[in-house]
């Protein structure tokens, strides 16, 4: 079953960790310099953002793209049982430490309930749901153990099952595209057919996809900053996550997965149907209530350790 109700933040359970834990470096996301550990200006003293409805016009867009897949409430609620970085200073340091960890076990949990939750994946149901057991489980260790734990080697061993999730699910589609890893910064892809094509890890920021036919594309780890979205067919699109949607522009004519929500900062638009018709691929132009920090600068690439070289801070 595709259950991520829990897997997504909740702010009114968080203890604004994200909003702490986490650094930040003045740029075109954040408007100031913040170190690991230091409670972000913003937070107030119960634990909400006191900028939260103009996040992006106080120049902190960098928040409005983090999701940390209910980490923040898990850490808060179940591993420290209530007990915030405040009142137990002494633990706040593994508090902190422990989010970035618990992070990745949730966004694990996120792609296993999809790929168990797809039919055409019917022949590792079985196993992905061997895995998602095991790794909720480690979700509920003490915070000692959270932090022993070896998450590139989870990663790694998951990923191998979402590769063949990928594989069972777009078989259907004749002729897809492999751009895996690809460079496609800035590319001019209006209209593209790229229906069940493997993009994962692929650079697409600041790509132009308005109007692009993107169902059943595998987009794990691919980096949408800044791309166009305006008017594409997301519809069914293998491993997409908030933080990715929110990191683009889009319009109300774009189509999202079920469980993914629309950003309240993407436009209204009157962009034509998705899929549209004579579109390709061309050469690279030069171009919650809370968040929190999702990367230390606007514009630098990077190359994650997670499943098909996902990003994250």
């Amino acid at each position: 079953m595709d259950d991520r109700s829990g897997l997504r933040a909740d702010c009114a359970n968080c203890f604004g960790l994200c909003c702490v834990a986490l650094a930040f470096s003045r740029s075109t996301d954040f408007a100031v310099d913040k170190a690991a550990g230091d409670p972000c200006a913003n937070l107030q003293q119960d634990f909400r953002c006191g900028i939260h409805d103009r996040l992006r016009p106080q120049g902190f867009q960098g928040c409005t793209v983090y999701d940390c897949f209910g980490a923040g409430q898990k850490i808060s609620q179940v591993t420290f049982v209530g007990r915030n970085w405040r009142e137990s200073p002494d633990g706040s340091r593994r508090m902190f430490a422990a989010l970035p960890v618990m992070r990745q076990l949730h966004e694990l949990l996120w792609y296993l309930a999809e790929a168990g939750s797809r039919p055409a994946a019917r022949p590792v149901h079985r196993r992905a749901a061997a895995e998602r057991e095991r790794i909720e489980r480690l979700t509920l260790s003490d915070v000692d153990t959270l932090l022993e734990l070896d998450v590139a080697e989870l990663r790694a061993g998951v990923n191998t099952l979402l590769l063949r999730t990928s594989e069972l699910v777009r078989a259907e589609v004749r002729g897809r595209k492999d751009r895996r890893g690809a460079d496609l910064f800035g590319a001019r892809l209006r209209g593209a057919d790229l229906r069940g094509a493997d993009l994962r890890g692929a650079y697409l920021i600041a790509a132009d996809l308005s109007g692009a036919d993107l169902r059943l594309a595998d987009v794990i780890g691919a980096d949408f900053r800044d791309a166009d979205l305006a008017g594409a067919d997301l519809t069914d699109c293998l491993f997409l996550t908030q933080t990715q949607v929110n990191a683009a522009r889009g319009d109300d004519a774009t189509v999202l997965p079920a469980g993914l929500d629309r950003p309240s900062h993407w436009r209204a638009g009157t962009a034509g149907p998705a899929a549209q018709s004579g579109g390709g691929e061309k050469a690279p132009g030069t171009a919650g209530r809370r968040g929190g920090p999702s990367r230390r600068s606007g514009g630098a690439r990077r190359r994650g350790s997670g499943p098909a070289g996902s990003r994250r801070s």
